[in-house]
C-alpha cells in the first residue's frame, strides 16, 4: 500500500512540475525571427486555410533556391527521415486545410488537414500533401504518408519579396490559384471545388434544420440547382415548398418562375408555360427585365423581345423598361429601332452608371454591333 502511495505521489508531482513549467513558458517570437502567419479564403463554400512561418531573405538574395532551400530530397541530419523535401516555410510544418473535397491541379484530394511540402528543382516543384500535419518541419517526413503529389512550373519575377508569403489569385466561383512567393520566385498550384455538389449537399443539411422554415431558403436552393442543372428532382421539391403555405411559401414571380425553369429542364414544357402565364402579372419591372436578359442568354431573342415589350407597356417611360427594349430589338437584329429606343432611354438615365451603360449601348448600335 505504501509502495502504491509513493508511486502515485511521484506521478502526481511529476505531472504537476510539467504543468508548472508549461505555465511559466513565455510567449516569444519564433526562432530565427521568422513570422507566424495564417491565410484563409473561401472558394465557393469551401474554406482553405494555410498556416506557416515566414522566413526572410535577409540579404541572401540569389542564395535561396538550391542553397538555403535544397533541391529535391535531402538528409537533413535530424529526425527519422533520410530523404526530406522542403517544409514550404520555416520552423514547424506548413499546413493546409480544406473543409470539403477539392482537386489540386486536377487530382482529387479529400477534405482534411495536410502537411505541405515542396521538392524544388530549378524550373519546377513537386507539391506534396502529407497526411501527417503534426510533425515538426520535414524532419520526420514519410513518403508513404503522401496524399497526391503534383508537379508545377515555377515562375521567376523581378520584384523582391522579402518575407515568404502565400497568396490566393486568379479566383473564380469554383477555383483559385494558391502561390508561394519568396525572393524572386513564385510557386503556384490550382485548387478547384465542385461548387454544385458541395453547395447542394449543404442545402440538404441546412434545410432540415431551422432554415427549412423560410420559403426564401427553399427558393434560393431551387434556383441554384436549376441554374447549375443539378439535382432537378430535388430542386422541384424545394420549389414546391417555396410556394407551399405550410412552409409560409408565397406565389411570387420569383418562386413561380423558378419552378417553371425546373419544369422546363425536366421536359415538362406545358406545365412550365402555364406557370409562367400565372407568374407574369406578378412581376415587377426589374424582375421582367432580368427574365428577358436570361432569355437572351438562353438564345431565345424573340421570346425576350416580347417580355421587354410587356415590361415597357407596364412601366412606360421608366429607364429599365426602355433599356430592356433596346436589348430586345438588338437581340433580334433590329439595330435601327434599338438605336431610336436607346436615345429615348438616355433621357431617362438619372444615375451615372445608367448614363454610362446607355452611352456604351448607343456607341455599339451606331457601329452595327449587338449590345447584349
Amino acid at each position: 500500500m505504501k509502495k502504491y502511495f509513493r508511486s502515485s505521489l511521484i506521478a502526481i508531482l511529476f505531472f504537476a512540475s510539467l504543468s508548472f513549467l508549461s505555465a511559466q513558458t513565455l510567449l516569444v517570437p519564433p526562432g530565427g525571427g521568422n513570422k507566424k502567419a495564417s491565410v484563409s479564403e473561401r472558394i465557393g463554400i469551401t474554406d482553405v486555410t494555410l498556416t506557416y512561418d515566414r522566413p526572410g531573405v535577409k540579404g541572401r538574395e540569389g542564395k535561396i533556391w538550391g542553397q538555403l532551400v535544397h533541391y529535391g530530397f535531402k538528409n537533413l541530419g535530424f529526425g527519422s527521415a533520410k530523404e526530406s523535401p522542403w517544409r514550404a516555410g520555416a520552423n514547424e510544418c506548413t499546413t493546409i486545410t480544406f473543409n470539403n473535397d477539392v482537386k489540386i491541379e486536377g487530382q482529387n484530394l479529400s477534405a482534411g488537414k495536410y502537411g505541405l511540402f515542396m521538392a524544388m528543382q530549378p524550373t519546377e516543384a513537386t507539391i506534396i500533401f502529407s497526411k501527417n500535419s503534426t510533425a515538426w518541419g520535414s524532419y520526420f517526413y514519410k513518403p508513404e504518408e503522401d496524399a497526391p503529389r503534383v508537379i508545377v512550373k515555377t515562375a521567376p519575377f523581378t520584384e523582391l519579396v522579402e518575407r515568404l508569403k502565400y497568396e490566393f489569385m486568379d479566383q473564380t466561383d469554383s477555383s483559385a490559384t494558391i502561390a508561394l512567393e519568396w525572393e524572386h520566385l513564385k510557386i503556384p498550384f490550382k485548387v478547384e471545388v465542385d461548387l454544385a455538389k458541395t453547395q447542394i449537399a449543404s442545402f440538404k443539411t441546412e434545410l432540415q434544420g431551422d432554415k427549412g422554415f423560410m420559403w426564401q431558403n427553399f427558393q434560393y436552393a431551387a434556383n441554384f440547382a436549376a441554374d447549375h442543372n443539378s439535382n432537378l428532382d430535388e430542386a422541384l421539391v424545394w420549389a414546391n415548398n417555396a410556394v407551399d403555405p405550410s412552409f409560409d411559401g408565397q406565389k411570387k414571380f420569383s418562386t413561380l418562375s423558378t419552378k417553371a425553369k425546373i419544369l422546363t429542364k425536366l421536359n415538362k414544357t406545358s406545365e412550365a408555360d402555364a406557370l409562367m402565364k400565372e407568374a407574369m402579372p406578378l412581376a415587377n419591372m426589374q424582375e421582367l427585365y432580368n427574365y428577358g436578359k436570361n432569355l437572351i442568354v438562353q438564345k431565345k431573342p424573340k421570346e425576350a423581345l416580347e417580355i421587354f415589350k410587356l415590361n415597357a407597356s407596364k412601366f412606360p417611360n421608366e429607364f429599365f423598361g426602355l433599356v430592356g427594349l433596346v436589348r430586345g430589338y438588338s437581340a433580334v437584329g433590329d439595330y435601327k429601332q434599338a438605336l431610336v429606343t436607346a436615345k429615348i432611354a438616355q433621357t431617362k438615365a438619372t444615375e451615372d452608371n445608367y448614363k454610362a451603360t446607355i452611352a456604351t449601348m448607343i456607341s455599339k448600335l451606331e457601329h452595327g454591333k449587338d449590345v447584349n
